[in-house]
């Protein structure tokens, strides 16, 4: 029998880990609202404990999360993954789990909102440092490295400085000092870029975003790409969950010491949802990209407009690294842009009918911010300004409406 073809992405994203037959012939696997599974033996209860196959309890795993774990495992190209309430839950079990005591890890520091809390606020009460550095800077991020450091942080696109970081020079420098890169994907997703196939280890997604896509299902995943070899001095704290589980030790870690003790459990329900809407990633992201493509241009043009910061933009600085990372796939469906001043960009948003005004990105809607005076509210400017927000400044998740349409309401509202 010949081998199973590898097929492209838009086709793998609606048939991976598709089980009709043990589905009763559904297209989409059935919806497990069960806190506990029954078992037959003694024997059978007492294996699925020793982590030998089989389902113990929601908190601990579920039916339903099992395929979306294998889709996402099977589309970011991994070997492994579990899914969880949030995107903020995978990204801090992920760091916990490979941090302790006095540890060090060195990020970007144009992070998302909550990221930028939990390593700069949060784990200070922990002993643990983090040095924030230019992303795209390479020299900066080595200089960072310390014999303390367990492994290095970036977002594929800031959120929302949406600066671009070379992952496989990243990867390669991380490698040479033998740590881990771990890549927060959300923006970019594994229908423009995957991470792990450029040398990055871990991938982290706020599934709620893109690859959910309808803005009714929150979660997140962690995706281990089982190629980093915790099996050294550094890491010798790994040893009973490399023995346990070799090359997926640290997605063993997160599901054993964090994941499960800090009841950070995907709801069945939010996993259906969210293969419901991973069916048309592929359309989607296509969509928005084009579309975010063209509204940047519209924005450039218009004379109220002071300035625009989209990757797929000449004139941006990550310009070249995003159009040879995302394959000619397109540069991502975000963009921010800056009117004159504070009150014109919150103007604006008065002034807009078709276009949302919500704290969420990465939904089929147009969606639009003023984080100045809203997300990053309680931070102070000259941290705000560091981050690449400012006052004038406007983030505007592009979603796959008309996209004459989400023109003209820009327009009405810039020219009003």
């Amino acid at each position: 029998m010949s081998e199973t073809p590898k097929r492209q992405f838009a086709t793998r994203v609606i048939h991976s880990a598709q089980d009709t037959e043990a589905w009763e012939g559904g297209t989409l696997p059935p919806l497990y609202q069960s806190v506990s599974h029954r078992h037959p033996t003694a024997d059978s209860l007492s294996d699925a404990f020793a982590g030998k196959g089989g389902h113990i309890y929601g908190r601990l795993s579920n039916p339903t999360n099992s395929v979306l774990e294998a889709k996402l495992t099977d589309l970011e190209e991994g070997r492994g993954a579990v899914v969880m309430a949030s995107g903020m839950a995978a990204i801090s079990n992920t760091c916990m789990a490979l941090l302790r005591a006095g540890d060090e890890f060195v990020a970007g520091r144009s992070l998302f909102m909550s990221s930028w809390i939990l390593f700069t606020q949060i784990f200070k009460k922990y002993d643990i440092r983090v040095r924030l550095e230019d992303p795209t800077d390479m020299a900066a991020m080595e200089a960072a490295i310390t014999e303390k450091t367990r492994f290095l942080y970036v977002e594929t696109l800031g959120n929302p400085a949406l600066d671009v970081p070379d992952i496989k020079k990243l990867g390669a420098m991380a490698h040479a000092h033998g740590l881990p890169l771990v890549v927060d994907n959300t923006l970019g997703t594994p229908y423009l870029v995957r991470p792990l196939t450029l040398g990055a280890d871990v991938v982290v997604h706020s599934t709620t975003k893109y690859i959910s896509g309808h803005g009714n299902a929150s979660g997140g995943v962690v995706v281990d790409g089982g190629r980093f070899d915790w099996d050294r001095k550094k890491f010798a704290d790994f040893a009973p969950f490399v023995a346990r589980k070799g090359p997926l030790a640290l997605l063993d870690r997160i599901w054993r010491e964090h994941h499960i003790n800090h009841g950070t459990t995907q709801a069945p329900m939010n996993s259906y949802l969210t293969m419901v809407g991973l069916d048309t990633l592929a359309l989607r992201m296509e969509r928005h990209v084009t579309n975010a493509m063209a509204v940047a241009r519209f924005l450039a043009a218009h004379p109220a407009v002071t300035w625009v910061n989209y990757p797929g933009l000449h004139n941006h600085p990550g310009h070249g690294v995003a159009d040879a990372q995302f394959g000619g796939a397109g540069f991502g469906g975000m963009l921010t842009f800056g009117l004159e001043d504070e009150a014109a960009a919150r103007g604006l948003i008065d002034r807009l009918s078709l276009i949302y005004h919500l704290a969420s990105i990465g939904d089929c809607k147009s969606l639009i911010i003023h984080p100045w005076s809203t997300q990053y509210l309680s931070f102070d400017p000259a941290t705000r300004r560091d981050m690449g927000i400012r006052p004038e400044m406007l983030r505007l998740s592009v979603g796959i409406e008309a996209v004459g349409d989400i023109i003209d309401d820009l327009n009405q509202a810039l020219t009003a």
